[in-house]
């Protein structure tokens, strides 16, 4: 039996599967407490997602929104970080199993988030692009702009719209930020950048299964969502599903066909359990059944937080389990961390049931556009986009990040122009391909 070369200190050892933002804040809170922290992730630095977006549409690049995971514990004394690919556990012996070898654990902590929810349908998964990881993004625009870039090539006003219609699935606040994103390409960048091509063979649509878009937000939000995306263009498709995708023509429930090349996913997510989870405590969506205290149904010492967690304490607000969004991740990781103090302490009185406290949900349109909801308050237009801005950049880790991140906005909000318009890769064509490789 290989074991990793983490050295045992004689305490009870946690370990924490996933470096998002429920792993990290767990880990943190467990700084100065009798315990060893092990956090495993496959990659070696942390991610924040929700500016992920903007890497893929050129805003950003890649290092302002991620930040190594050993940067962030520097100063934690207790805390090992190793880099693995989790492939299973063996509860009955507090054993986790991993790429690097078998590692002892004496309480577990699956913060591994989610995956890109294609809903059973292998032709749409085949063809269709995710947005979960960095490399995704990065790939999303090598392939963006190859896009433009080949459509230079072509005389057929025809196939030129089919490279350039640009199709987002799911209007929660990724698909809505990303359509407003790509309505900003086409406004600011395409007329400078490639003049030979008209505007208007770049088209944009958000297709969406309900009544409205941003369903988690108030109706009066969601409709200034809706009428703020008619301003820069986007045809919203509304009560639609996406039926059948062959990687040129998308077809709808409506009976209507799309030429595109270009379909982006973000319908939604689901949980992704390890082998050695019993398939009776995972919930349809690949959440993990836990009770109020993020304890896995069936078992003492191993723990779930953040998307791959579902637990339903509190009925009347969340009748389907809390919502896979960052501040639920953020709050149980650091209650589980108040628990396991106490109960390595020999305290497991001292233990708290989760309370989920919601601090608001805000979006981004675009350019001056954002809506905000927070403290019983619903803000849209600059002001919501001033704080939309402001949160997110407190929100980032690394004072560096921070200052990168905030010179980047003000250089595009003056100038109307995003730095990183780069083809990194020859082979950013094959992107569909190369993402089954990542997940």
């Amino acid at each position: 039996m290989i074991q990793p070369n983490v050295p045992d200190l004689g305490l009870p050892r946690v370990v924490i599967v996933g470096g998002g933002f429920g792993g990290i804040n767990l880990a943190k809170q467990l700084k100065g407490a009798p315990v060893q922290v092990v956090l495993l992730d496959r990659n070696n630095y942390h991610l924040f997602q929700p500016l992920l977006y903007q890497v893929s549409t050129a805003g950003l690049e890649t290092d302002s929104i991620a930040f190594p995971l050993r940067g962030i514990f520097k100063h934690q004394k207790n805390f090992y970080f190793r880099m693995a690919e989790v492939t299973g556990v063996r509860p009955a012996d507090n054993i986790l199993e991993t790429g690097i070898g078998e590692l002892h654990y004496d309480y577990l902590i699956f913060a591994t988030g989610s995956a890109t929810n294609f809903f059973g349908n292998k032709a749409i998964e085949q063809h269709a692009i995710g947005m979960k990881s960095l490399i995704e993004a990065v790939q999303i625009r090598n392939y963006v702009i190859k896009q433009f870039e080949e459509s230079l090539l072509l005389s057929d006003p025809a196939e030129i719209q089919s490279k350039l219609n640009f199709v987002m699935v799911g209007g929660g606040p990724t698909g809505v930020e990303l359509a407003g994103a790509f309505a900003e390409l086409r406004k600011y960048i395409m007329p400078k950048d490639y003049p030979e091509l008209p505007v208007s063979l770049m088209k944009i649509y958000l297709v969406e299964g309900s009544p409205r878009v941003l369903n988690g937000f108030s109706e009066q939000s969601s409709q200034k969502a809706l009428d703020g995306l008619h301003k820069l263009g986007v045809n919203v498709i509304l009560n639609t599903f996406v039926k059948e995708y062959d990687g040129e023509t998308l077809t709808l429930s409506n009976g209507e066909k799309l030429q595109s090349k270009s379909l982006l996913w973000a319908a939604g997510v689901k949980g992704v359990p390890v082998n050695g989870i019993p398939t009776d405590i995972i919930a349809p969506a690949g959440r993990i059944i836990v009770d109020e205290f993020n304890v896995v149904k069936g078992y003492e010492n191993i723990y779930a937080v953040g998307d791959i967690a579902q637990m339903v304490n509190d009925p009347e607000r969340f009748p389907k389990g809390y919502p896979m969004v960052a501040q639920v991740a953020i709050q149980q990781g650091v209650n589980v961390a108040h628990n396991i103090r106490f109960i390595a302490k020999g305290q497991k009185s001292a233990i708290k049931p989760f309370r989920y406290k919601d601090l608001g949900s805000m979006a981004t349109i675009g350019r001056n556009k954002a809506i905000a909801e927070f403290f019983g308050m619903k803000i849209s237009g600059y002001f919501a986009w001033i704080v939309w801005m402001l949160v997110h950049l407190m929100s980032l880790l690394g004072f560096r990040n921070k200052l990168v991140v905030l010179t980047n906005w003000f250089y595009r909000y003056f100038t109307f122009d995003r730095g990183t318009r780069i083809i990194i890769k020859r082979g950013a064509a094959n992107i569909v391909k190369l993402r089954q490789t990542v997940q």
